[in-house]
């Protein structure tokens, strides 16, 4: 009973936020920078961060859309990557370029730092994030479920970068969809996982703990820090 009705607490907030963003038209919604990536006229050192939202509508209750955005050493701006299943049936392509700010709102929503590397650390990994980018199987093709989607493309990334230790939350649906395999890699790079068309799988990970994939919902615990990880609520525990 101690835990169910925290529980329940947290499912109610997240709701009662999700729901008011449902009722503005989405292309209202804030959009502008949220002051997470460093200004690039005063940080001059590599950057590389990897960003999770919650999506729009009622998607929003059950899953996020993830990006990463870099900057090479002196550069005077970012370049944004992501997947987008935005007009992709009219011929689109699915992997977009610099369609935001670096670190912006996603529709109303501010989002989750997931990886924040800065420096030496980060400027030699750039040249490989942009090939993973290049390399990504599914240019031109999205499914929100089970995937190919944007958490699809961005834990490509991860695995390709294992260097990022990337991991991503129980609510990016279609992380778990593994590009013409069933065993891999955890994002993170960090442990193994198996997955049947992204449907339903297991992963373990010193990152991600232990994870139980069941229709693209995931179930998890942490060991490295001690939380749970649950559909729609997300990560459950110390920060």
């Amino acid at each position: 009973m101690r835990l169910i009705v925290p529980l329940i607490v947290l499912v109610a907030l997240a709701g009662c936020s999700l729901l008011e963003r449902t009722r503005t038209n989405f292309w209202e919604l804030e959009r502008g920078p949220s002051g997470q990536a460093p200004d690039p006229a005063a940080a001059r050192e590599a950057v590389i961060q990897v960003y999770a939202a919650r999506t729009v509508g009622w998607r929003g209750f059950f899953a996020v859309h993830t990006w990463i955005s870099v900057k090479p050493p002196d550069a005077e701006a970012y370049t944004r990557y992501e997947v987008i299943g935005w007009g992709v049936g009219g011929g689109a392509p699915a992997v977009r370029i610099n369609r935001s700010g670096a670190d912006n709102y996603w529709f109303g929503d501010k989002p989750e730092l997931l990886v924040d590397l800065r420096g030496e650390v980060a400027e030699p990994l750039i040249a490989r994030v942009e090939a993973a980018v290049a390399s990504y199987p599914y240019p031109t093709s999205y499914r929100t479920w089970p995937g190919p989607n944007s958490n699809t493309f961005t834990a490509w990334v991860g695995r390709s970068v294992p260097e990022l230790r990337l991991k991503l939350p129980s609510t990016a649906i279609g992380k778990d969809f593994l590009p013409g395999s069933v065993a891999d890699t955890t994002p993170s790079g960090t442990g193994v996982q198996l997955s049947l068309f992204g449907l339903t799988g297991l992963a373990v990970g010193w990152e991600e703990g232990i994870e139980f994939n069941v229709l693209t919902l995931n179930f998890g615990v942490e060991l490295k820090h001690p939380a749970l990880n649950l559909p729609m609520v997300g990560r459950i525990g110390p920060s």
